[in-house]
């Protein structure tokens, strides 16, 4: 991914949570206040029924104005021009709250304005009837009461949390949900940070590799191509010995080169027609040598016409060439490989099948994987770096193909590209 798409992804990232963090705040408290509004609305009817209740069983009259007082947020006075029955309060306060929904503790007192003295206090549990609590002794006078009483709920907030339970677990889920996008932004960065990280390792270690390898590649061509070496066959194979297995680091540190391309989001391929026999016959033709040495035997089985793709040559070649080297390098007694060129409408398909040791069907999902090598005990009789069919996969993406592998241990493996 590009750094502009990612910076672009990580600030629409930050704004969102931004919105929807303030937006969840702002449905809190719209919520919180609305349910304290009506909360307050519920103990008001409640409480004025009480009264109204107690007047009527006493024939008292309440006052026009000023008969409910709320001190705090959770705090209740309720003045009364005449002596209060505590039990009829606890019953009417109880049963008041009970039809109205307060199914919340609260706890009473009543108060005498003239001798400034409270004079009945106690704890209501509506949850454990059983329960009692001390309640508090000092009340403060009213100059404008004579009798009244106070109400006051303790556990308001618990009972205003599980009114608007569904919105807290709403904001909770949603709270979660940020949490995982955020971390996976962080991620995010930091993979790609990371991946920054290896393919310039990579790009550095490889190139820091080509200046000795081409020295190397100079020395070896002036130790062959003089006379006393040429005329000695020691010296001769050892300076062969050392072309060859620079030639082999060459190629080595050219593939991982190439991988690194492929890692780098401005590669780009350079498609054109290329004629996928004539490729296949040249390739044949510059590992001819190799492959006499190795004793394997070629069988081309190509079409007639020729066959015609959009490709990039230089990656289709590096394609062939490495599924080729694996059907060399994992061979067997007698190595014989067939390569084959198909058309059935607009299909083109290439397979290149050997005889060769062959791969277990455990192992098949994980072949294209980078790094990835067929396990063989601690004996490598092959080496490389798993890199090989790792390219061919991603070339073969990138040109928006399908590779197939059909392989069994010791009957050999086919390799197919459809185009």
């Amino acid at each position: 991914m590009k750094s502009s798409s990612i910076r672009l992804v990580v600030i629409l990232g930050a704004i969102a949570i931004s919105g929807i963090l303030l937006m969840q705040i702002w449905l809190f408290r719209m919520n919180w206040n609305s349910a304290e509004k009506e909360f307050h609305q519920t103990v008001s009817i409640a409480l004025l029924n009480v009264a109204k209740s107690m007047a009527e069983y006493s024939g008292t009259i309440l006052p026009s104005s000023g008969l409910i007082k709320r001190v705090s947020s959770n705090y209740y006075v309720v003045n009364f021009n005449d002596i209060i029955n505590a039990n009829l309060l606890e019953y009417y306060l109880l049963e008041e709250f009970g039809n109205l929904g307060v199914h919340t503790n609260f706890e009473y007192a009543i108060y005498d304005c003239g001798s400034d003295e409270m004079l009945y206090g106690n704890y209501c549990n509506v949850e454990d009837p059983e329960f009692s609590a001390s309640t508090d002794q000092r009340l403060p006078q009213y100059d404008e009461f004579i009798y009244y009483f106070g109400v006051k709920f303790p556990t308001q907030r618990l009972f205003l949390f599980a009114d608007i339970k569904l919105t807290i677990i709403f904001s909770f889920v949603t709270i979660i949900a940020l949490v995982f996008f955020s971390y996976a932004i962080y991620v995010m960065l930091r993979q790609k940070r990371l991946s920054e990280f290896q393919r310039d390792f990579i790009n550095n270690m490889t190139h820091e590799f080509k200046t000795p390898i081409s020295s190397i590649k100079v020395s070896s061509d002036v130790l062959l191509g003089s006379p006393n070496v040429s005329e000695n066959e020691r010296l001769t194979k050892y300076a062969t010995i050392i072309k060859q297995q620079n030639e082999r680091l060459n190629q080595h540190v050219e593939k991982v080169l190439s991988i690194a391309k492929l890692d780098d989001s401005q590669f780009r391929l350079n498609l054109e027609e290329v004629d996928l026999n004539e490729k296949i016959r040249t390739i044949v033709a510059n590992k001819e040598l190799e492959m006499r040495q190795s004793g394997v035997h070629v069988n081309l089985d190509l079409t007639d016409t020729a066959l015609i793709i959009q490709a990039d040559k230089l990656h289709l070649a590096n394609v062939i060439y490495n599924l080729l080297d694996n059907a060399i390098k994992y061979r067997k007694n007698d190595p014989e490989i067939t390569i084959a060129t198909r058309q059935k409408g607009n299909r083109i398909s290439m397979s290149i099948k050997d005889n060769g040791i062959g791969i277990a069907d455990e192992h098949h999902r994980d072949l294209f994987k980078k790094f990835f090598r067929v396990p063989t005990g601690n004996v490598h009789d092959v080496k490389g770096f798993g890199l090989g069919l790792h390219y061919c996969k991603r070339i073969v993406d990138q040109h928006k193909w399908q590779i197939h592998v059909k392989s069994e241990p010791n009957k050999g493996t086919e390799m197919e590209i459809v185009f």
